[in-house]
């Protein structure tokens, strides 16, 4: 039996002496679709940043088999690519070389990339409908096309672990689709596994092939969506008043008004 893509056992964080992560497990197999929902302040970013291998986790993380602390950083980043939710972008940078920044596992100390390195970026650029952005730099860009961009990088970088912060936070919902097609049908072709932070909850119940709910540093729910995405765990850990419909791909989440409760206040689910 292969190992896990993903194994975290007992991940613990703290970022300035507060409690992020209380001893939070999870398993996420190969070829995966794992999303992680959850209300603010969650632990979902910092889990993902865990896995990914910025934070210390003390061997509480292995990838396919090997705890993340004995990867070296450029091995690491032949496995893992990580789209955060605010990468930080270099000054006058344009959109075909930051895309490059993908490639630089593949290339040799102080080398250059090759044709391959190039025809990977144009290719993945193509396919986020970035055709023509190439010389364009990053920061005339709007969030949206940002964050098509932030993916590109991503894509390119060939890894078999994708880890996406809120990958659709600042697009259209004609471009989430898009993008969120696309990472299925790579991750179909090519056996990937994606590890995904969603605040739509719909959509996450659309794509993944597991929800983990995370509330107070905890996981509180893990199965598939029709399982997690239930009025009553919402409600819980939400506080949310919801109608959970039964759509084609799965469960479709509606917020609905609350009553109101006799005095005028606002009634708590």
């Amino acid at each position: 039996m292969s190992a896990p893509a993903v194994a975290v056992r007992d991940l613990r964080v703290q970022l300035a002496g507060v409690p992020i992560l209380t001893g939070v497990d999870l398993s996420v197999a190969a070829g995966e679709w794992v999303t992680v929902i959850g209300p603010n302040g969650a632990g979902k970013s910092t889990l993902l940043r865990a896995v990914g291998g910025l934070l210390p986790t003390e061997d509480a993380v292995s990838l396919f088999g090997t705890p993340i602390q004995q990867l070296r950083r450029r091995d690491r980043a032949r496995v893992v690519a990580t789209v955060a939710q605010s990468p930080v972008v270099p000054a006058g940078m344009s959109v075909l070389d930051y895309v490059l920044l993908g490639r630089t596992p593949y290339i040799a100390p102080l080398g250059r990339e090759s044709t391959a390195d190039l025809a990977a970026a144009h290719d993945v650029l193509d396919r986020l409908d970035l055709t023509g952005f190439h010389a364009r730099e990053l920061a005339t860009l709007s969030g949206g096309e940002r964050q098509r961009v932030f993916l590109a990088r991503a894509f390119a970088q060939g890894a078999t672990l994708l880890l996406l912060d809120e990958p659709t936070s600042a697009l259209d919902i004609g471009h989430q689709q898009d993008v969120l097609e696309l990472v299925d049908q790579l991750r179909r072709a090519h056996g990937l596994t994606v590890v995904a932070t969603m605040h739509d909850l719909s959509i996450a119940g659309e794509y993944a092939d597991r929800l983990v709910l995370l509330a107070d540093g905890q996981v509180a729910a893990v199965g598939n969506p029709r399982e997690v995405l239930t009025t009553e765990l919402l409600a819980r850990h939400y506080r949310a008043t919801v109608k959970v419909i039964d759509g084609e791909r799965g469960p479709l989440v509606v917020p609905v008004r609350p009553a109101s409760a006799p005095d005028g206040v606002l009634g708590r689910c």
